[in-house]
């Protein structure tokens, strides 16, 4: 392919369109949106809710003829449909910290690694102390200043530190960046900082970004499940992967099917993501343009 049709595309669309030729990426992406898609209509799928009781079917198995196609927990609940049901808020809670995360970090590295000198010191100077914070203090306080419990409150939580390395990952291509030419160009052109942060370094960055991206969404999804763990994450009857699964391995001698439905759909979700990740890596690498 002559690099003029290369570069008529722009680095967005060309891509999207050796993205579209990884099959592996492909498949991956095609089966994460069927994830998501099945969790946006899990209501649909079965006549139960998330929190519905059949006191007929205690701990049951999986199986067609009771309704219940993976089974049951101990109070009956419907498994497929509280798997989905977490499925969705996983996502929706690892996809808004995520996003918080990449955005407060992209800006943060590039105004950084763009500004030098003693703001750049000071700037990565208070990343360095929010990073000797541990994790688990900053969700503890936060989950004792406010609702335990709460949607808003998690995502803040999973986003105050998941933005640190995002900034050094950005400030340490825009300290690249700065010397290259078209940079030199756009500053003896005159123009303004802000500018030059949204029209040259934001762009060129986006690509790490986008990839790391993909990789701090299960990181995400761990720490959701990590803070259900100890009690401070989804509380009851609200369901998402991580306390179905910390539920089901309570019972796993006598009930398996408890922690492994959760545990597949938690496993899948992350080896999608990890097969994108590559993929969009490949993408997105200038070597392969």
């Amino acid at each position: 392919m002559d690099e003029s049709t290369i570069a008529s595309r722009g680095l967005w669309g060309d891509a999207l369109v050796r993205l579209r030729h990884d099959r592996a990426a492909s498949v991956a992406l095609a089966l994460l949106g069927f994830l998501a898609l099945a969790a946006l209509i899990a209501p649909l799928l079965s006549p139960w809710r998330y929190d519905s009781l059949d006191w007929q079917h205690l701990a049951s198995p999986p199986g067609i003829a009771d309704a219940h196609w993976l089974g049951t927990d101990r109070l009956g609940r419907d498994l497929l449909v509280r798997t989905l049901h977490g499925l969705r808020l996983s996502l929706l809670l690892a996809g808004l910290a995520s996003g918080v995360s990449l955005l407060i970090g992209v800006l943060w590295g590039a105004a950084a690694g763009l500004s030098g000198g003693r703001i750049d010191g000071a700037m990565m100077r208070f990343v360095d102390v929010l990073y000797s914070l541990p994790y688990l203090f900053v969700v503890i306080i936060l989950t004792t200043l406010f609702p335990r419990g709460s949607l808003a409150v998690l995502a803040l939580a999973l986003a105050a530190v998941g933005w640190l390395t995002t900034a050094r990952i950005v400030r340490a291509q825009t300290l690249a960046l700065k010397r290259r030419e078209f940079l030199e160009a756009a500053r003896a052109t005159g123009a303004a900082p802000a500018r030059i942060l949204w029209h040259h370094i934001v762009p060129n960055v986006v690509g790490p970004v986008v990839v790391y991206g993909t990789l701090i969404v299960p990181q995400m999804i761990l720490f959701e499940s990590f803070l259900s763990f100890l009690g401070l994450g989804v509380q009851e009857p609200q369901a998402s992967l991580g306390n179905l699964i910390y539920a089901g391995a309570q019972e796993m001698e006598s009930a398996p099917w408890m922690v492994l439905v959760p545990a597949t759909a938690l496993v899948l979700l992350l080896l999608c993501l990890n097969v994108l990740g590559d993929g969009l890596r490949d993408a997105f690498d200038p070597r392969e343009r």
